[in-house]
C-alpha cells in the first residue's frame, strides 16, 4: 500500500466510497449521493492550505481517504480543521483507516497553522471510537438525537486532539 497526496484521477474511486457510505452507512449524515461536480468542489477546497488530503493507493486504485477540512467558517477557527477518514468496502479491516490517520496527523503536526484536529463519529460506531481513542483523541461530549439517517435518531460523538 501506498499513501500519498490525492490526485484528481482519484475522484472515481473517492466518489464511490464516499456514495457508498452515504446510501448504506452511517459514517456521514449526506442523504443522497454526491456527484461529481459536487465532489469535484470539495476536491478542489483540499491540498491547499491547512486542508490535506491524502489517499491509500492498492491495486492501482485508490482504496481510501484521509481529510483535514474547514471545521467552521468564521476566521477564528482557522487552525481547527476536521478529520474524515472513509475506506472502500471491500477493503476495511486491514489497517488503512489506522494507516492513513497516523499520516495525515503526521502532517497536522507538522504544520503551524493547524493547532486543533476534530473528529465528529456518529454513536456507535466502535470501530471510528477506538481508532481515535488509540490515536490520543479525546472524548469531548455527546450531542444527542442530532440527525436522522434510516429513520433512526442518530448521536454524535466528539473527539479532539491538539497537534
Amino acid at each position: 500500500m501506498v499513501i500519498r497526496t490525492a490526485e484528481e484521477k482519484d475522484m472515481p474511486e473517492l466518489l464511490d466510497i464516499y456514495n457508498y457510505e452515504v446510501e448504506h452507512g452511517l459514517a456521514t449524515f449526506d442523504l443522497n449521493p454526491k456527484t461529481m461536480e459536487e465532489r469535484l468542489v470539495w476536491f478542489r477546497e483540499h491540498n491547499v492550505g491547512n486542508h490535506p488530503l491524502i489517499v491509500a493507493e492498492e491495486d492501482g486504485k485508490a482504496v481510501g481517504y484521509a481529510s483535514l477540512s474547514s471545521y467552521r467558517p468564521k476566521e477564528a477557527y482557522a487552525a481547527t480543521v476536521e478529520l474524515s477518514v472513509y475506506i472502500d468496502r471491500d477493503y476495511r479491516r486491514r489497517g488503512i483507516a489506522g494507516e492513513l490517520s497516523d499520516a495525515i496527523l503526521e502532517i497536522a503536526k507538522e504544520r503551524d497553522d493547524i493547532h486543533t484536529v476534530i473528529s465528529v463519529i456518529t454513536g456507535g460506531n466502535e470501530a471510528s471510537i477506538r481508532l481515535h481513542e488509540r490515536l490520543g483523541f479525546i472524548h469531548c461530549g455527546t450531542i444527542r438525537e442530532v440527525g436522522v439517517k434510516f429513520g433512526k435518531m442518530l448521536d454524535i460523538e466528539n473527539y479532539q486532539m491538539l497537534v
